[in-house]
């Protein structure tokens, strides 16, 4: 049976809007350009599918223009969808208002990706060796943050628990922290929400203060071009990134979790893994958009060269 991700974050839609700058309060202004793409959970999902781990979102999603856009999405890749849409509501969306520097600004509207239920996830039974992501936005949500705390003593030891906090992980209930803390296997995050868990900007330091407080697994920490670091066993591994010229870096982190999770998936030494992962984070950024990761036939040529 085939090693398979279990992706139970969320699928909302992105609607992306460069601004020559953000409006004063009260204000208006005119966009330069408007795209619509599918966000959030998908992101790390097209990563990890493309190099060919097969995947299931087993989040919620809706009915409406926003749940068929982005199932649409999930279907273009390969990726299986395993609830059906929740009724009389669609798939939330996030405004993202990119100035003229590049600084990203959001606002996110939840619709029924936050509305997941133990009930949901009482059949779900990943088996030994699979893969299942939890992203800290499931989290912020009483209904998904209830389902997941519920279903993750359930998870059988043999299945690998990737958790990535996310920007807003200082807003997680502590306690919902500290269980995923007990049970990760990779604990994947930037630097910036390192320091905002251990309180040190340093990126070596956060990263051992990291894997002091897990249970039973490692510790990635992106630090952007440089690469990551990984704090796996006893040793801490600088895994240096790529020298690319970076066109936008909406998504390299998700690109490089996806990539990462299909490389020990194929079996790949945590550093190899990391080291393919830099490679995948830094051709996502040399293009625009958000879900920009290369396959698997694109990315063993760039590490080729």
């Amino acid at each position: 049976m085939s090693t398979r991700l279990w992706h139970l974050g969320n699928v909302v839609v992105d609607l992306v809007l460069d601004v020559p700058a953000l409006p004063e309060r009260g204000g208006d202004v005119l966009a330069t350009r408007t795209e619509h793409t599918p966000g959030g959970g998908f992101n790390v999902m097209a990563a990890a599918a493309r190099q060919g781990l097969p995947v299931t979102y087993a989040g919620a999603h809706g009915t409406g223009s926003f749940g068929d856009r982005a199932r649409a999405a999930l279907h273009a890749e390969g990726i299986e969808v395993l609830l059906a849409p929740r009724p009389q509501q669609d798939t939330g969306f996030v405004v993202c208002l990119v100035d003229a520097d590049g600084e990203r600004t959001f606002v996110t509207s939840p619709g029924a990706e936050a509305t997941l239920t133990s009930a949901d996830l009482a059949e779900l039974r990943p088996h030994a060796g699979d893969f299942v992501y939890v992203t800290g936005y499931s989290l912020l949500y009483d209904s998904n943050r209830t389902a997941l705390l519920d279903f993750l003593p359930r998870l059988d030891p043999a299945v690998t628990l990737v958790t990535d906090p996310g920007p807003l992980v200082r807003e997680i209930p502590a306690g919902a922290v500290e269980l995923l803390l007990a049970r990760s296997d990779w604990w994947s995050c930037n630097a910036r929400e390192a320091a905002l868990l251990t309180g040190t900007d340093d990126p070596a330091e956060a990263a051992r203060a990291l894997q002091s407080r897990l249970g039973r697994g490692s510790v990635l920490v992106r630090t952007g071009p440089e690469g990551c670091l990984l704090h796996h066993g006893e040793r801490l591994v600088a895994v240096p990134g790529f020298a690319v010229d970076a066109v936008d870096l909406n998504g390299a982190g998700d690109a490089h979790t996806g990539v990462f999770m299909a490389a020990l998936a194929r079996g790949l030494d945590p550093v190899a893994a990391a080291h393919r992962a830099n490679a995948g984070a830094a051709l996502a950024v040399t293009a625009s958009g958000p879900a920009t990761a290369p396959d698997a036939a694109r990315l063993d040529a760039f590490l080729q060269n």
